[in-house]
């Protein structure tokens, strides 16, 4: 059990590397809106994931046909969170729109477990968890201050509350996932049905604003890029680790995705991040060690009520 934790780790954390590229790659194609890149991104990796697992969605219609709530549930949430967490990226930065969306996810991950499945808190996640929203904070202040200005700050605010929305959807669509897992669905069925359902609600919105692809290779790279490299492989991997990994132990793991993104929006982007900033990126870091780390005492394996780790 301990060796698979491990891997689930080890793969929802190459899920958010790859996840951290994709602010800065939305740069290399500034003439494509928030809109069309998150419905490519989303929309055509979800339509790739649910091929390739196609035969075995098949064979397992009726297990899923059982869940079809929670497919539709988080389907929804796949189709709201690239419009949100795109927009937020577009309207606060690379730095602040990452950050509010992943980091606030863990935080709502947990309340909808709490819920719906009443997984009690421990106080390593609590200590991990605060640690964590004191780095977020901390960088979106110091975001904040670097764009400056009535309108920058406007326009921060209007990212803020698009990336909260971000990350409700993203914390709904992981629980969702998770929940359809323990019930007898394999992770790549389930990811591949509820992002195959999720990128076909999102085809619309791609074919309504989606023209500027078409419009250079530069664009048209850069959508394919973000279809099948950080979510086709990234969600795969996710799936993968979501098998082994509680849904709010998954997203708060991802917080290290902001610690990506930040770095790759300073370094090549020529974003600012002020000395504030860099104290809440290694708050971040912080709470990942504080959440992931093994604890020598617990050797052997929980039993009863499910606990937060």
């Amino acid at each position: 059990m301990a060796r698979g934790y491990l891997w689930g780790v080890a793969a929802i954390l190459f899920a958010a590397f790859v996840w951290g590229t994709t602010g800065t790659a939305a740069t290399f194609a500034p003439q494509v809106s928030a809109a069309a890149i998150g419905a490519a991104a989303m929309g055509l990796g979800g339509i790739g994931q649910a091929l390739l697992s196609i035969r075995g969605i098949r064979r397992s219609r009726h297990a899923i046909m059982k869940q079809r709530l929670l497919l539709i549930v988080g389907a929804v949430a796949v189709a709201i969170y690239p419009l949100a967490f795109y927009g937020s990226m577009r309207m606060a930065g690379v730095t602040v729109g990452t950050v509010v969306t992943i980091g606030s996810a863990p935080l709502l991950a947990a309340v909808i477990e709490y819920l719906t499945d009443r997984t009690r808190l421990t106080m390593r996640w609590i200590l991990g968890a605060s640690v964590g929203m004191i780095g977020m904070i901390l960088i979106c202040v110091a975001e904040n201050a670097a764009h400056g200005g009535p309108t920058g700050n406007e326009r921060v605010v209007t990212g803020v509350l698009l990336g909260l929305i971000g990350g409700l959807t993203y914390a709904l669509y992981s629980w969702t996932a998770r929940r359809m897992m323990l019930g007898g669905i394999g992770s790549a069925v389930t990811m591949g049905a509820t992002f195959g359902l999720g990128g076909i609600l999102l085809m619309p919105v791609l074919v309504m604003t989606g023209a500027p692809f078409l419009a250079s290779w530069n664009n048209a790279a850069v959508g394919l890029y973000m279809a099948f490299v950080p979510m086709f492989l990234g969600y795969l991997s996710f799936g993968f680790g979501l098998s082994r990994v509680q849904a709010s132990t998954a997203t708060t793991i991802t917080l290290i995705e902001p610690v990506v993104a930040a770095m790759l929006a300073v370094i090549i982007v020529g974003e600012r991040l002020p000395a504030m900033g860099w104290a809440g990126v290694a708050l971040v870091v912080g709470c990942l060690a504080i959440i992931t780390a093994p604890l020598p005492r617990l050797r052997k394996p929980a039993t009863g009520a499910a606990a937060r780790i």
